[in-house]
């Protein structure tokens, strides 16, 4: 399933079901298949979604240090945490959503999304 994304200020964004849901999660603290996000409310949701990301950034280089710590001092082999990790960070995954946002602060509009 795919979730698309509408707003009169910029073009459509479409998400796999699982990105989709999980910036929806971020943003409203639930991923309702059906929605809006009002102009008003843009600036905390945006928000919202750019503290994540910041948060993502900074455990993720925490865990990329504490792995390299281990590997000099040979506590841990490097291999499998680099497997924990998401191939992909949030910041590439949120990147378009937060274009969209901050288009829709600017030129105030609604964001929609459906199936």
């Amino acid at each position: 399933m795919l979730f698309k994304f509408k707003s009169q200020v910029t073009s459509d964004l479409i998400m796999l079901e699982a990105d989709g849901r999980r910036l929806l999660k971020i943003m409203l603290g639930d991923d309702p298949i059906k929605g809006i996000v009002l102009s008003q409310d843009m600036p905390h949701v945006l928000a919202k979604l750019e503290s994540a990301v910041a948060q993502d950034e900074v455990l993720r280089a925490a865990h990329i240090q504490d792995a390299q710590i281990g590997k000099e001092q040979g506590l841990v082999d490097l291999a499998p945490l680099e497997c924990e990790r998401d191939a992909v960070r949030l910041l590439q995954r949120a990147s378009p959503m937060i274009k969209v946002l901050k288009q829709c602060v600017a030129t105030p509009a609604d964001l929609v999304w459906g199936v």
